[in-house]
């Protein structure tokens, strides 16, 4: 399986990725893709052809391997990868349409089109919790499929048209298995990068709403604060106003009755 397109995809998502989700990104190139495709691929080459049981009748084999491994790990390895990886498509899709959309209309209609802020956020967001919960879904199936995580050395099957309960064996059990630890190991890594990724976006976006809010309201306090003391200040002008034409009256009336008495 060639896993280029795939290696491209996410590359063009760590641009817009903040820094826990590089770490993810690296966690999913080195411990995750790297390991399939250099090592896991080998290991189960042909599962089939190594599945061995103590029977030469025409048809157990293939039925005992077909009840125990409904699909090989290897497989349901390589289909979480690829379901894991593909909610981070629709950032890059997201960024290609505002892109696109400057274009069709010849003009700036975005500050920077791979800023995270509005939809391009809400995005970001629904592609945490997509990865999130591909990511336990396949733990899910694989422990709800296989019981656990060890690979048994031996396994005891009496399903038609064995004859009677024959002894099935497979190759490389112990070396699977750690691969399989190395595979749960790192989806848990990866689950907690995604939830901390997560939480960190939510309180940064609940972080710069408070602030706004509360700027807003201290400006406000002080618009009206400002407006109290102006409003002060023309009282203060109107009393100083009203007392010297009182004053004024005053001496004017004074004038007067000195005026008739003389």
């Amino acid at each position: 399986m060639s896993w280029a397109f795939l290696r491209d995809v996410l590359s063009g998502v760590n641009k817009y990725s903040t820094g826990i989700g590089r770490i993810w990104l690296s966690v999913v190139f080195i411990f995750r893709v790297l390991i399939y495709v250099v090592a896991a691929e080998n290991v189960w080459k042909d599962e089939t052809k190594d599945f061995d049981c103590n029977t030469e009748q025409p048809g157990c084999k293939n039925v005992c391997f077909d009840f125990y491994f409904p699909i090989t790990q290897v497989r349901l390895w390589a289909l979480q990868l690829i379901l894991v990886s593909t909610p981070s498509l629709l950032v890059v899709l997201h960024v290609a349409y505002r892109e696109n959309r400057e274009k069709r209309y010849k003009k700036k209609i975005y500050k920077d089109t791979a800023e995270m802020d509005g939809g391009l956020w809400c995005t970001y967001i629904i592609s945490l919790v997509f990865k999130a919960t591909f990511e336990i879904g396949f733990m899910v199936i694989f422990f709800w499929l296989y019981g656990g995580l060890n690979m048994p050395l031996l396994l005891k099957c009496s399903i038609e048209p064995c004859p009677n309960t024959v002894d099935c064996y497979i190759s490389q059990p112990t070396e699977k298995t750690i691969f399989l630890y190395i595979m749960a190991v790192t989806s848990g890594l990866c689950i907690v990068l995604n939830v901390a990724e997560l939480t960190y976006l939510l309180f940064k976006r609940l972080w710069e709403c408070q602030s706004k809010k509360y700027e807003a309201i201290r400006s406000s306090s002080a618009k009206r604060k400002q407006h109290k003391n102006q409003h002060e200040i023309l009282q203060q002008q109107f009393k100083k106003t009203d007392s010297n034409d009182i004053c004024h009256a005053d001496e004017k009336l004074e004038r007067h009755c000195s005026s008739d008495i003389a």
